[in-house]
């Protein structure tokens, strides 16, 4: 049975995901290419896991037409066929740009996403490629472009899913359990915009509410030295701030008045338009802080806006059972947030992966803190290193690079490059705040370096260098993950100047006919009724977890958002039809724990 959700039945399969993507850099000119395209799946052997096809044609014949931008192993894909790690998928549309372009200006191709290597070309021309599959890239295709208004684009794709050190997140060619299906190819939107020569290639805000500032970097890849940008910033209407700040330099923009912080409980954003030169873009910015500190009993504890927050979460996949790691919908990444929202949760820690920016920027505007995991790569990995730690307090020197799969130099240099990237790219995202490297010691290694590494990229955020066991003494974070026994604090916490954080447990499961993915289920404790789910539930967190809080526990992150293919532990079911818990039981318990919290410092 196909398992689909009520956006996937509604889908248009000619404009599927149509919105602007990338709401941080917005101008117009645009044209969305998502839609149907041609494709073909085409043998390939090349031992290196990073070739794709030699040299860029086209196949000698087409097999069919498949949805953009789902991945041909999805239903929504009208293809439903899986990629094996010795073929290559190929793609052919036809596009016209959104007008015709005037002397010096540049047609700029974006893809949101393509798992995991690719080559693109535009009207036979080779204009460029990418390797890695969760992070965007954009290529100048100006000068391939043909006369006439109609151009060709073709994209071939190799991915070798679990075959190599590359990064590959949950899938695995042996899914199950945890493990999930392959994903291929193009899986976010691809879109085309026309910019003047000299434009806002990429703009960087970090707030500083210690100075009422926002720093702002403007850059620009064809500006003068001595370029200048123009950035206004309105808060409710009226402008807080305005300055003139030069090209690739980092420049507090001061804001006047009081300034109004985000917060879960407020999420408000202020406007931001920068002008350079011919181009103009608009983009937002929340005024946040976030850190570590100790409270009045001395307590280690996250921070937000310089005063202790207890982030209540939940694990969340974001997977869909007719997409996959793509969204049937807009609404549908809203439905997600607005559901743990609704429960009364603050936080999610999005698991290793990495969304399309719509959905960072629904959390920024609904009001959700976001962790934001690394995608993890390596070799096969060992299950002793993996699955011993959630039963025994096995801990392991992760410099033993071959024990976590980690035994190639380039895959840990890729990663590194990765992890790099991926903060670059969400930098600016009011809603992310803490970075997690890495989980269950899969493709871990170096993890309190790497901690280090991160602090330098963006000391504005917290990390947990590892998350879940493994722990390397690093990071801002004493990270758990507890499944199996009850959850007491233990006398030895007591001192641990991280702070104490319980980043996984729970994964109370229950499978609803009618409503899973297939016949195998997976969960760490099994119910058969909703209402034997609910009072576990309740137990759960009264006995254990609201006692842990009032003595220390700073951070709570339950497994999971929705049920994902086998694992059936989701507050949601997979389909995203019934909410398997009632909303208003979920909220108590979780305004329960805050206010524990606030007792705690009321006592203090």
């Amino acid at each position: 049975m196909t398992l689909m959700t009520e956006w996937g039945e509604g889908l248009d399969r000619n404009a599927p995901l149509p919105e602007y993507p990338r709401p941080q850099l917005v101008r117009g000119d645009w044209v969305n290419l998502n839609g149907v395209w041609d494709f073909a799946i085409t043998p390939f052997t090349d031992a290196d896991p990073l070739a794709v096809a030699d040299p860029l044609g086209s196949p000698a014949r087409w097999d069919g037409e498949i949805v953009v931008p789902f991945s041909p192993e999805m239903p929504l894909s009208g293809v439903e066929r899986t990629l094996g790690e010795h073929e290559a998928l190929w793609y052919r549309r036809t596009f016209r740009l959104p007008r015709h372009t005037r002397d010096g200006e540049r047609a700029i191709l974006h893809f949101g996403a393509v798992d995991q290597s690719c080559r693109v070309a535009v009207d036979g021309v080779e204009v460029g490629g990418h390797t890695g599959g969760y992070l965007p890239f954009a290529i100048d295709v100006t000068a391939a472009l043909s006369s006439g208004d109609e151009h060709e684009l073709t994209v071939v794709v190799r991915d070798v899913t679990d075959a190599s050190w590359l990064s590959r997140g949950k899938q695995s060619s042996k899914r199950g359990g945890i493990w999930y299906s392959p994903q291929s190819g193009i899986w976010q939107t691809v879109w085309l915009e026309i910019v003047p020569r000299v434009a806002v290639d990429r703009l960087e805000l970090v707030p500083d509410l210690a100075r009422s500032a926002v720093v702002v970097t403007v850059h620009s890849d064809n500006a003068q030295l001595d370029a200048v940008a123009r950035v206004v910033i309105t808060a409710a209407g009226q402008v807080s701030g305005s300055a003139t700040v030069p090209v690739g330099v980092a420049t507090a923009v001061e804001l006047s008045g009081v300034v109004r912080t985000w917060s879960p409980e407020d999420p408000f954003l202020s406007d931001v338009e920068v002008t350079l030169g011919e181009d103009h873009v608009t983009s937002y910015v929340g005024m946040r802080s976030f850190g570590v500190g100790r409270d009045e009993r001395g307590i280690p504890r996250l921070l937000l806006n310089g005063e202790p927050y207890l982030s209540v979460g939940l694990l969340d996949q974001g997977y869909w059972p007719d997409g996959g790691y793509t969204a049937p919908s807009d609404a549908a990444l809203e439905y997600d947030i607005r559901l743990a929202r609704d429960m009364g949760f603050t936080m999610l820690r999005k698991h290793i992966k990495v969304e399309p920016l719509r959905w960072y920027h629904h959390c920024d505007r609904l009001g959700m803190l976001v962790w934001q995991d690394a995608v993890n790569g390596g070799r096969a990995y060992i299950p002793a290193v993996i699955t011993t730690p959630a039963v025994t307090p096995l801990v392991l020197g992760d410099s033993q690079h071959r024990w976590f799969a980690r035994q190639d130099e380039r895959g840990r240099s890729s990663f590194e490059a990765e992890l790099k990237d991926m903060i670059d790219h969400l930098r600016s995202v009011p809603c992310i705040s803490l970075w997690v490297p890495f989980n269950e010691g899969w493709g871990q290694f170096d993890a309190a370096r790497i901690a280090d590494e991160v602090r330098w990229l963006d000391p504005t955020r917290p990390v947990d260098h590892a998350s879940g066991w493994h722990d390397q003494g690093g990071g801002d974070l004493k990270s758990l993950h507890w499944y199996f026994r009850p959850f007491r604090m233990k006398r030895r916490w007591r001192g641990e100047a991280r702070v104490l954080s319980l980043t996984e447990y729970g994964g109370y499961s229950l499978a609803l006919p009618g409503h899973t993915w297939g016949p195998n289920i997976f969960g760490y404790k099994r119910y058969r009724m909703s209402d034997e789910l609910e009072r576990a539930f309740v137990r759960l967190h009264r006995d254990q977890i609201e006692p842990a809080v009032s003595e220390g526990l700073s951070a709570t992150v339950y497994t999971q958002l929705s049920d994902v293919e086998d694992e059936v532990n989701g507050l949601v079911t997979y389909d995203r039809r019934v909410v398997k818990i009632p909303v208003e039981t979920v909220r108590r318990i979780n305004d329960g724990l805050r206010s524990a919290l606030d007792v705690l410092a009321v006592d203090a």
